[in-house]
């Protein structure tokens, strides 16, 4: 029952066949992408084998201060990424907000998560807290990057609205209430909708993968609901403190709209 299947090369050859499946697709279809999964089919690769030999150095040394370097690290990359994926101009005070909301919001989860929920001892032990920290920051940066740009199109499509809405007396916060429950609601659907089809249209590749490992199905499932659900915590806790503090970046002391803000936006090109 425990005994692990390991996969040697020719296996792992055979799997590529999947690849070479799709190329064919794409060349009788004529659609010009065989470069991109050449490229993605490469980095892919050499990007997991990389990380499959620093993670094992990783877990043998069990380091505090390189667990430390290696979250400080999955923080910088993908708030860098967030930067990248939005479509808009950021202002500085917005970037700033999306730093503050993925620090606070992804450390809390992780220490809440491995502290409490698993109660790994000591807490830095690294065949736990990294994988944990890669899955939640992971999917918070993609929750942030799907709020940012939701807030921002909705702050400056209705910009009109949200100017009558102050002239009336209208609170800033009152203002752009619907706006932020809007980015909000866009930003923690994909995980809400990953959570309706889980264990009936598909099994999520952390259990599988220990499944195959050789784990107990209920272990496997117990953890695999456990890191679920931090994920939904993260995720919401990440992004209603960025909704809440983005919205501010729209507004002057005076309780306007930011008019050198929202130009900022109107040039989409980066």
């Amino acid at each position: 029952m425990n005994d692990i299947i390991e996969l040697g090369f020719w296996q792992m050859a055979a799997a590529y066949v999947f690849i070479v499946l799709l190329f064919l697709i794409i060349k009788a279809r004529g659609i010009n992408r065989e470069k991109e999964l050449f490229i993605g089919t490469v980095r892919m690769t050499l990007q997991l084998v990389l990380a499959g030999y620093i993670l094992a150095y990783l877990f043998e040394a069990n380091n505090v201060w390189l667990v430390i370097l290696v979250v400080i690290f999955m923080q910088v990359f993908a708030v860098r990424n967030i930067f990248r994926r939005v479509k808009y101009r950021l202002s500085k005070r917005i970037k700033q907000m999306i730093m503050f909301s993925m620090a606070a919001g992804t450390l809390t989860s992780i220490f809440y998560f491995i502290i409490v929920v698993v109660q790994v001892s000591p807490w830095f032990e690294a065949r736990y807290f990294i994988p944990i920290a890669g899955m939640l920051i992971g999917n918070s940066m993609t929750g942030i990057s799907l709020g940012v740009q939701r807030l921002v199109e909705g702050m400056y499509d209705q910009r009109a609205h949200i100017e009558s809405a102050l002239m009336l007396g209208a609170h800033p916060k009152k203002a752009s209430e619907r706006i932020v429950n809007q980015a909000f609601d866009a930003a923690i659907l994909p995980t809400i909708n990953s959570m309706v089809g889980m264990g009936i249209v598909f099994l999520p590749g952390m259990m599988t993968g220990q499944i195959l490992a050789g784990l107990s199905p209920v272990t496997a499932i117990q953890y695999q609901i456990a890191i679920m659900l931090g994920i939904v915590g993260c995720v919401s806790l990440t992004v209603i403190l960025f909704v809440q503090l983005g919205y501010k970046a729209f507004f002057t002391d005076r309780a306007q709209l930011d008019k050198k803000e929202l130009l900022l936006i109107s040039s989409k090109e980066k």
